[in-house]
């Protein structure tokens, strides 16, 4: 039987010392590990000379914006309980985490006289939930405009901390601009203007919106990879960026999220709708050909994507080789970079 198969065979150990809970200050000064896979040589370096070890290639981006998905409200019984926001059902029923136990038609007070009423218990831990004022439903809008104003980042769950007024400005890439999601797309957050500067002198780059949503951080459970569904997210492609793909022109990926819907639109030829796209060694990539991304979580569809590139075991080679090297990992961690 294929070892890649098992969820057990995509684990590893990882020093919690090792997990990045701030970004560094400086983007240029974050770790690089470089894997050349055609001379199968591994690289040290440092983010700065990113533009030294890439090929001819365009260059591609998610521009999600994070939402404040963190709120708190107070309970019929006056107790405060956290709110986590997954994303909008239709322009006025939302889907949201709430911590602490509620009932289906219970109501919880927000600030300003607005109220959360519980419509639905999901089976999964999730709720629906509709937001009113004055007894009137809040549109999708109003209600990303109520979590800027009062949410809070929402911080992975391995970040040991709560967030900071720096989150806001850490936790966004320089390219969001389309809000809706609920975690950033980490790969990105290593670009600033200093950078990009370098880059466009010899690469185009180009954008897509994929809302990455709360089943990123979700680990993959079933034993047998192959009947792990995956999370649905919304995203939607450009015009010219579905011209690029159509051509021949070598692509990077910037982050697991991009290469998702880029693969998920060379399969189905949707510009646009939900994305359940699983990349794994059974299941690799068709046009994208390199992939700039961060140190993942083990048994995730995230380091199982990374293997769809360079297979399990390289992969694991890989990161036994930047534990080994003490390189930061997860969201505010290092990066890797796939050639």
């Amino acid at each position: 039987m294929n070892e890649d198969l098992f969820l057990k065979n995509y684990d590893y150990f990882l020093p919690k010392e090792l997990i990045a809970s701030k970004p560094l200050e400086d983007k240029e000064q974050t770790r690089l590990l470089i894997y050349e896979r055609s001379k199968d040589k591994i690289i040290h370096t440092k983010f700065k000379y990113l533009q030294d070890f890439l090929p001819n290639c365009a260059i591609i981006f998610n521009d999600t914006k994070v939402i404040k998905a963190r709120i708190f409200a107070k309970k019929p019984s006056g107790k405060l309980c956290e709110l986590f926001f997954h994303k909008n059902l239709s322009q006025n029923e939302f889907l949201v985490q709430i911590k602490g136990r509620v009932k289906k038609g219970d109501f919880l007070d927000l600030e300003k006289g607005i109220k959360i009423k519980i419509l639905k218990l999901n089976e999964d831990g999730t709720r629906v939930v509709r937001f009113i004022k004055n007894e009137l439903f809040l549109k999708d809008s109003e209600v990303f405009s109520l979590l800027e104003k009062i949410g809070h980042i929402p911080l992975p769950p391995y970040i040991k901390r709560a967030d900071e007024k720096d989150d806001e400005k850490d936790y966004q890439s320089i390219f969001a601009k389309n809000l809706g999601a609920v975690a950033a797309p980490t790969a990105s957050l290593h670009f600033d203007e200093k950078i990009l500067k370098k880059l466009a002198k010899n690469h185009d780059f180009y954008t897509l919106t994929l809302h990455v949503g709360a089943g990123t951080f979700k680990g993959v459970e079933c034993e047998n990879i192959k009947d792990h569904f995956m999370h649905k997210e919304a995203y939607e492609l450009e015009k010219k960026l579905i011209e690029l793909i159509k051509s021949k022109e070598p692509m990077l990926c910037v982050g697991t999220t991009t290469t998702r819907a880029i693969e998920y639109f060379v399969r189905t030829k949707l510009e646009k709708g939900w994305c359940d796209l699983f990349l794994n060694p059974f299941n690799k990539p068709l046009r994208v050909n390199h992939l700039l991304t961060n140190f993942h979580l083990p048994k995730t569809s995230l380091i199982m994507l990374v293997a769809s590139f360079i297979g399990r075991k390289k992969t694991l080679e890989l990161y036994e080789e930047a534990i080994k090297e003490k390189y930061r990992f997860y969201s505010y961690g290092d990066a890797m970079l796939l050639v």
